[in-house]
């Protein structure tokens, strides 16, 4: 019953912090599971929500006695019963959480039909609206389980007729990403026209930043129709590949073209030097294993033995990208103001310390905003209010976007890098200060 215990600490941990949120139709196999609780599944139900389980080829095996079909089953668990649940296990160690009161039981294997189909297969409606997750519970004491499982969790519309397979909060995702979608493709379309009119201007890494636009457009498309055909059918039709691949794509693009702006690449200088390029080796090929694990996370559930891990690598492996992009900028501040000091362009090099001091407060605040402020939001909203975390990440995305291409943007006389020399003796003086020292 520890084992149990610390079990539903760690889900209690994992949904305060990570809040997944599951849907679409899934077909899963459990072979030989011993673990006291497997959650499937979380999903926000309205009024006329409906859980549709259907499992078959049960195996229960044990080392002991036969054990008691009763004690093995699945139940909802409304996301504010889950302390009370804790608390009521911690103090009735030997209390089988199929017998708590503050659980929605469905079955228990009691209810299985007879061998050798052993299956069991029924609709519930949801009488009270929530967010419920839904877990099988294993109390036969050392005993193993195998079993096909289909799950439809859904909400009807107000007929009453069409199925909603998004979660309550989630429903609105589809138009949401379709929306910024449109946006991106007119960004690129503008930026190209930039592009055109200032072809003496353009550099490398304009290029770059283009591809970066019309690779997260082409993200975000590819997200609206796969939340589109998991809304009407359940399953994504083929959608979710693409998104992972167009997604793994403007990841990479996002932080290679963060690093390349900050070592100056291109528009400062004509090539990497050799620590700027071990910082791409290093976050290159750790998008690669950061994009692994979102397919795992995304496409699997916490009914694997290896979510929960799966989840601190990508966590663990996003931290070090985002502290990683970091470095070029700082160098880049020390590489100018270490220039200013002898090169006799003290203007030009005010202007350009200037420059990437504000492109440094811009990524810093455009990571911090997009882990720690989307996390929070996700964290406290209501379940109905899921999606605004989503439109909160896209806004501050569609920010970032817009401040790092217009101050990068290819203009002959860019306001940062063509000053008059009257402005040298201001700067010089501009320049001894430690305004710049990071």
């Amino acid at each position: 019953m520890t084992k149990l215990l610390t079990f539903i600490l760690a889900i209690l941990l994992l949904f305060t912090s990570l809040r997944p949120t599951f849907a679409e139709i899934k077909s899963l196999k459990i072979i030989s599971d011993s673990r006291s609780m497997i959650l499937f599944e979380r999903f926000g139900f309205t009024h006329t929500g409906h859980a549709t389980i259907y499992v078959s080829s049960v195996s229960v095996l044990s080392s002991l006695a036969s054990p008691d079909p009763s004690r093995l089953g699945f139940f909802l668990l409304a996301e504010e019963s889950l302390i009370q649940v804790l608390v009521e296990l911690q103090q009735n160690p030997s209390l089988c959480v199929l017998d708590s009161k503050y659980i929605n039981l469905l079955f228990t294997f009691r209810d299985l039909s007879p061998p050798p189909r052993s299956s069991f297969n029924h609709s519930y409606p949801i009488t009270s609206p929530n967010e419920y997750s839904l877990f099988f519970a294993n109390c036969a004491p050392e005993s193993t389980v195998s079993m096909d499982v289909h799950t439809e969790l859904y909400n009807l519309d107000g007929r009453g007729l069409v199925k909603d397979y998004l979660s309550a909060g989630l429903t609105l995702l589809p138009a949401l990403y379709f929306f910024f979608s449109v946006i991106y493709f007119a960004f690129f379309a503008f930026w190209g026209y930039i592009c055109l009119t200032n072809k003496k201007s353009v550099h490398r890494i304009h290029a770059v930043m283009g591809l970066l636009v019309i690779m997260k457009a082409l993200n975000l498309l590819c997200a609206a129709e796969d939340k589109h055909y998991v809304k009407v059918t359940g399953t994504p039709h083929g959608w979710d590949v693409l998104f992972y691949i167009f997604q793994f794509i403007r990841v990479v693009l996002l932080f290679s073209v963060i690093v390349l702006i900050g070592t100056g690449w291109s528009f400062l200088k004509p090539f990497l030097q050799e620590k700027e390029k071990k910082v791409l080796m290093i976050v290159i090929p750790l998008q690669v294993l950061a994009n692994v694990a979102s397919i795992v996370i995304g496409e699997t559930g916490p009914f694997i033995k290896d979510w929960v891990t799966w989840n601190q690598v990508f966590l663990l492996v996003d931290i070090i990208c985002c502290c990683a992009i970091i470095f070029p900028i700082v160098w880049s501040i020390r590489s100018l103001r270490e220039t200013s000091k002898t090169d006799g362009k003290a203007a030009r090099n005010l202007a350009k310390l200037t420059l990437f001091r504000q492109f440094y407060i811009v990524v810093i605040g455009y990571l911090y905003f997009t882990r720690i402020v989307v996390f929070a939001l996700r964290t406290i909203s209501a379940y109905k209010y899921q999606w605004v975390a989503n439109a909160v990440e896209e806004i501050v995305s569609l920010a970032f976007y817009g401040v790092i291409f217009y101050m990068f943007r290819p203009v002959e006389k860019n306001e940062y890098f063509v000053l008059d020399d009257e402005e040298e003796e201001a700067a010089e003086l501009a320049l001894r200060d430690e305004e710049f020292e990071l």
